[in-house]
């Protein structure tokens, strides 16, 4: 049986930005994040990354983070992180290299050769992230990728993500579940409505970086998540 899952979402996200993307379980945006990967077929409507004569290829110009790390338990953890760049055939060395550099981007110099297992779930998550850019995507899309984690080391995560984030200078759409989450983090928060998802608000987030956690406690940053609790009928 037939199901739509998006009627109108129509955003523009800009080369450096990190936009959060929040709306009620089952709207869609799993579904979204899905299309703009390449990895679910769309009946209407288009994605464009680029310039208008740029052809869009998901394969390479798309990082993908998901829910889980999701990392090949028989590799060890560089292995696991050149993947992308083996399956793309882009030059082993020089992806040896960027994956070495990542790791340590990351926050993970020296477990190069550790397996999955021997890591905790947020480094894991962290070799999912170097994963999903050493094929130097021009965008990054996250999937509630610090949802498993507890909620002392989902804080750590956000302020790990914002600091990759900012080092490596690249576009995020970062799928979220927690409105304090997604203000904390984007420069910008997609609202989106029930299924079939419409877009409710764009908010853009006036907050100075580098973000802390303090900032949470101030009036501004309320403001924000107030705002998305009433489009989410929460207030």
């Amino acid at each position: 049986k037939e199901h739509l899952a998006i009627s109108d979402a129509t955003f523009d996200v800009m080369p450096g930005e990190l936009v959060s993307l929040v709306g009620p379980s089952g709207c869609g945006k799993s579904t979204l994040l899905k299309i703009l990967a390449g990895l679910h077929p769309h009946d209407g409507g288009e994605v464009r990354i680029g310039s208008a004569t740029h052809t869009f290829d998901p394969s390479r110009d798309v990082g993908m983070v998901f829910q889980a790390p999701l990392l090949l338990k028989w590799r060890r953890i560089l292995e696991n992180v050149l993947l992308p760049a083996e399956i793309l055939g882009l030059p082993a060395a020089e992806s040896r290299a960027r994956a070495k550099a990542l790791l340590a981007l990351v926050g993970l110099a020296g477990y190069e050769e550790k397996y999955p297992y021997e890591l905790s779930g947020g480094m894991q998550q962290r070799a999912a992230i170097a994963r999903a850019l050493v094929h130097d995507p021009k965008l990054v899309l996250m999937d509630e990728p610090f949802g498993a984690l507890d909620a002392l080391t989902r804080e750590k995560m956000n302020l790990e993500l914002l600091r990759i984030w900012k080092e490596a200078g690249k576009t995020i759409i970062f799928v979220t579940h927690g409105i304090s989450e997604a203000v904390f983090l984007g420069t910008r928060v997609v609202v989106l409505t029930a299924g079939p998802a419409k877009m409710a608000d764009n908010i853009a987030i006036d907050l100075p970086h580098p973000r802390t956690l303090d900032m949470k406690t101030h009036e501004g940053f309320g403001e924000y998540t107030r705002r998305i609790y009433r489009h989410l009928g929460m207030e």
